[in-house]
């Protein structure tokens, strides 16, 4: 019988390298005596149009992409945490959701940021929540130092908009 070792996963953006999350996981793995996985998704891209409109003759590779996002999760962990890290590494080709799901299989913990744009991924930290094996920390853009985006601004301006429609006074600022 083998002695479980206390896991941590946890999702690293390409966009941001997670910087807060990878922290504090690997700070609470420190505590705990555990380990850390970093995991990443990718995908293969498809080829690039042309101006004219055809597809372009070089289509990258999935070894090629693969190696790529595998150097940028090496790139971005040790950027993050130093050099002597220790955490494991994975890179995943298939959709991020999936690929966290399935690195959470036996761990304690996933840790993840706050997706940065409610455009690109509605509710993507509440599905995960919902379908994960363990418990799951998510990092929000406040903790993290992450600048509140356009779209975060407008929705909260629409929501206060909303709440003081028709009601005289509300919304307004008086010296």
């Amino acid at each position: 019988m083998t002695e479980h070792v206390y896991t941590i996963v946890v999702g690293v953006s390409p966009g941001s390298a997670s910087p807060t999350a990878l922290r504090w996981a690997h700070e609470q793995a420190t505590l705990r005596g555990g380990r850390v996985v970093a995991v990443r998704a990718w995908r293969t891209t498809g080829p690039q149009a042309t101006p004219s409109g055809t597809t372009a003759t070089r289509v990258p590779s999935s070894a090629a992409t693969e190696a790529e996002a595998t150097s940028r999760l090496v790139a971005d962990v040790s950027g993050v945490l130093g050099d002597d890290h220790g955490v494991e590494l994975r890179v995943v080709r298939g959709d991020r959701r999936r690929a966290l799901l399935d690195a959470a299989r036996d761990a304690d913990l996933l840790v993840v940021d706050a997706p940065r744009s409610m455009a690109s991924a509605p509710l993507f930290a509440h599905r995960l929540v919902y379908a994960a094996p363990c418990p799951v920390v998510v990092m929000p853009p406040r903790i993290s130092g992450e600048p509140e985006t356009a779209l975060e601004k407008a929705g909260w301006a629409a929501v206060r908009a909303a709440g003081s429609a028709g009601r005289p006074g509300l919304g307004t600022v008086r010296d």
